[in-house]
């Protein structure tokens, strides 16, 4: 069927708005890129917009040789990978009871992890609670206090109960226990919604700011985000007094701010397309068949 003229310009409207979205997206990014490699005077006089001028990898040096960034970005590693396999086994050992129908007071429980989206216990509660159980100062501080994003846990629960009651009541005429279902049925046939509660997780932990700063007093266990943030602060850099003036004018500028956000973001794009056909594919194809 031939388009009419109304959908052809409705069309191009729509494609319109779609670049002009990704462009916002995307330019910014080149932008810094364009920085972090380009000469510093080019910088400093504003001739890079998204493409470098000349090439100076200056900042990088300075960036993993003279700061606690490689030390950071150590433990900002740690702190994603850990806490969300902590997470995702926390959140699919809450999800899955509640998905099952015939679990004594799931109403009541399910009720209960609503209201913690509405109150929680407050920022000087947790603290001292963590520190009375002397977790301050460790990663398990970090892990803790956001275990479970009821937001995720509920998309979980939602995505059990509406896998199709025959391919469970299958399993279990084969013989499946709970665990075995879980195992071997439910998780397999969730892998797009896993694939995305752990992105969503991870990118969590990664980004990871304000807890780092309550609970974590000690340089040496910071992540990436905190150190970057430091970093940007000329008065926090104790050997910047070494360096001669046109060094400074050079290195603390949009040009290290550049260098920190593109190391900052820079693994979580490489962690993304590992994931991204995981969204792509039938949630339920293969499932049921005749």
């Amino acid at each position: 069927m031939r388009e009419s003229t109304s959908g052809k310009i409705f069309s191009v409207f729509v494609h319109t708005v779609l670049i002009i979205i990704a462009l916002t997206c995307i330019l910014p990014f080149l932008h810094l890129i364009a920085l972090s490699l380009s000469e510093g005077h080019a910088v400093d006089l504003g001739q890079v917009f998204f493409w470098p001028v000349g090439l100076d990898l200056t900042a990088y040096e300075y960036f993993f040789q003279n700061t606690p960034a490689l030390r950071a970005f150590t433990n900002s590693v740690i702190i994603t990978v850990g806490g969300t396999a902590l997470s995702m086994l926390t959140t699919v050992l809450t999800a899955y009871p509640l998905s099952r129908r015939y679990l004594y007071a799931r109403k009541p429980l399910t009720t209960a992890a609503l209201f913690t989206m509405l109150f929680s216990g407050g920022m000087i509660p947790t603290y001292l609670v963590m520190n009375n159980l002397n977790l301050t100062n460790t990663y398990w501080s970090l892990w803790f206090v956001g275990l479970i994003s009821t937001y995720n846990m509920l998309i979980m629960k939602s995505f059990f109960e509406n896998i199709p009651g025959e391919v469970t009541e299958a399993a279990q005429i084969d013989g499946c226990g709970e665990m075995q279902l879980l195992l071997r049925v439910i998780l397999p046939l969730s892998l797009p919604m896993l694939a995305t509660l752990t992105l969503f997780y991870g990118v969590g932990y990664w980004n990871m700011f304000m807890n780092v700063i309550l609970y974590i007093n000690r340089t040496e266990l910071q992540n990436l985000t905190v150190v970057v943030q430091s970093m940007l602060q000329i008065q926090s850099m104790d050997n910047m007094m070494a360096m001669d003036i046109m060094q400074q004018q050079e290195l603390i500028s949009e040009k290290l701010k550049a260098v920190g956000v593109m190391v900052m973001v820079v693994p979580m794009l490489v962690v993304y397309p590992f994931l991204q056909k995981y969204f792509v594919q039938g949630i339920m194809l293969g499932s049921i068949k005749g």
